[in-house]
């Protein structure tokens, strides 16, 4: 196993340097940051030739990477314009930990830009995990249990119609209905807007309370998709030669159910499971940006929207490694859960 763990990290290098790489120069060529950096008011043309130099993208793309992969401080730049390279560099580069500082941010490391957001994401995005998976697990072994029964064949039609809902419909209906509607009829309604109320605090209650219609869009569709795939995984396993044989020798069906058929259903769970969570680091875009949640989704939208590379990259790159390592850790869970799985 741990000859397998370093020969997929090794593997994984040049595929991480290819995938920079290539976000790179899409970034580089798809945005503009000195257009945004005087607000309404246009950059001059003095102000824009000196930011230009001193952010480097005076120079071509490729040197502009390699000074964002492995640092400038082995060279010297030319930031007064007078053609003459004699300020020495301070940039460290990705490869030494130093992601850059933040364009709009001036002067605050990307690090401590997405450090300060992730946080927040991660509180919402796997409280919606949680409630996805633990609800579909549940709603999809009981549908599978009752195939086309009455239960099954109504819930089939509430979840292909909630499968279809764009995410935005889902929370901006919440939003009227839960809050909107509520106030007006006089019920205890749920903000809508930011993490907690200024007014009181940052406190586990107001988290709590401002979470429940983010959570509730996020999970409403993903719970849709998850609970139809588990109850499709289940009937297939239902229907194999083993679960007929244990039914045959009078096991208890609880036991059938959850330790025979769940385990070796789970494994196509797993998968989708491993892809979805290093996609949590990256936010909900289209929903923190409705309900004003201050996460990564919604830093990544700003970003792209002001030309912030460094925050930008720092974002993606962060989803990438982590989309690697949650592979590997899928693949390790697959080996505990199917004895059969072998790496070495």
């Amino acid at each position: 196993m741990t000859r397998y763990i370093v020969r997929r990290l090794l593997q994984a290098i040049p595929l991480l340097l290819v995938i920079s790489l290539i976000l790179f120069v899409l970034m580089q060529n798809a945005t503009d940051p000195l257009a945004t950096m005087g607000g309404r008011t246009p950059t001059r043309p003095e102000d824009r030739a000196r930011l230009t130099r001193q952010l480097g993208l005076d120079k071509p793309v490729y040197i502009q990477y390699l000074y964002w992969l492995i640092g400038n401080d082995w060279t010297k730049v030319d930031l007064d314009g007078d053609g003459t390279a004699e300020t020495q560099g301070k940039r460290l580069g990705v490869l030494r930990g130093d992601f850059g500082t933040s364009i709009v941010q001036t002067g605050r490391p990307v690090t401590t830009v997405i450090f300060e957001r992730l946080p927040n994401t991660l509180i919402l995005m796997l409280t919606a995990e949680f409630v996805i998976v633990l609800g579909a697990l549940l709603v999809g072994i009981f549908s599978a249990l009752r195939q086309y029964s009455l239960f099954d064949n109504i819930l089939t039609g509430i979840l292909f119609i909630g499968y279809s809902m764009p995410i935005f419909f889902v929370a901006l209906s919440t939003m009227y209905i839960f809050s909107i509607n509520f106030q007006r009829w006089g019920l205890p309604h749920l903000p809508t807007v930011g993490m907690f109320d200024p007014k009181v605090g940052k406190t586990t209650g107001q988290i709590i309370l401002h979470m429940i219609l983010p959570v509730f869009s996020i999970a409403f569709i993903s719970f849709a998709a998850y609970s139809r795939y588990i109850r499709s995984t289940m009937l297939e396993v239902l229907g194999q030669d083993y679960i007929r044989t244990a039914r045959s020798k009078g096991l208890p069906k609880r036991e059938i159910t959850f330790i025979h058929a769940l385990k070796n259903a789970s494994l196509p769970i797993v998968t989708i499971v491993g892809l979805d969570l290093p996609l949590l680091l990256g936010g909900a875009v289209v929903t923190e940006r409705i309900f004003a949640w201050p996460g990564m989704g919604r830093l990544f939208i700003d970003g792209i929207d002001r030309g912030d590379t460094p925050v930008v990259m720092g974002i993606l790159m962060l989803i990438a490694v982590s989309v690697v390592i949650f592979q590997i850790i899928t693949d390790i869970v697959y080996a505990w859960l199917d004895p059969r799985i072998r790496f070495d």
